[in-house]
């Protein structure tokens, strides 16, 4: 059987720091569904279409080094998703000890509701543990280069995004 994980997040938008979590994660799992995060409460920057195409460009690649990457969109428990998703790994990426915290809570509970799920913690690389997808929102909606922290097709869908304001 397939190793399968889960990796969720907001994904608004996937920046190259998400894609060295799933590029870390391609290496132990065969297959990786990342969980595009559905909150009524939050207002993104980019509709669930657009994120949902943006990480299949991001990643049209991965399955060349024989990990095969899916995208869905969940609401609710990460547990309860990836249970759908028949993930037994949720995957998660640290950038600093604010993270760990965090994502140590966020581990045990979902250990706890969900035993059968191991979560998984691999370390951002050095050249993008600074990266973070609200930082990069607000230097794009400034007029900054963001082409350090994203890939192209972000880049340019920033600038479309930020030279048109509704």
């Amino acid at each position: 059987m397939p190793t399968t994980a889960l990796y969720t997040g907001s994904f608004d938008p996937i920046t190259f720091g998400h894609l060295d979590v799933l590029r870390a994660g391609a290496a132990f799992c065969q297959r990786i569904v990342v969980g595009v995060g559905v909150h009524p409460g939050k207002s993104p920057l980019f509709s669930v279409a657009e994120k949902t195409a943006f990480i299949k460009q991001c990643t049209r690649d991965f399955s060349a080094h024989g990990c095969a990457i899916e995208v869905a969109t969940f609401a609710g428990l990460a547990v309860d998703a990836a249970r759908r998703h028949g993930a037994t790994i949720l995957l998660r990426g640290l950038r600093d000890g604010a993270d760990l915290d965090y994502e140590m809570q966020m581990a045990g509970m979902n250990g706890a509701m969900a035993p059968d799920i191991q979560t998984i913690f691999v370390p951002a690389s050095p050249g993008v543990r600074h990266i973070t997808a609200t930082l990069v929102r607000q230097i794009a909606a400034m007029g900054g280069d963001v082409s350090a922290f994203a890939p192209p097709e972000i880049v340019a869908a920033l600038a479309t995004r930020f030279s048109n304001p509704a």
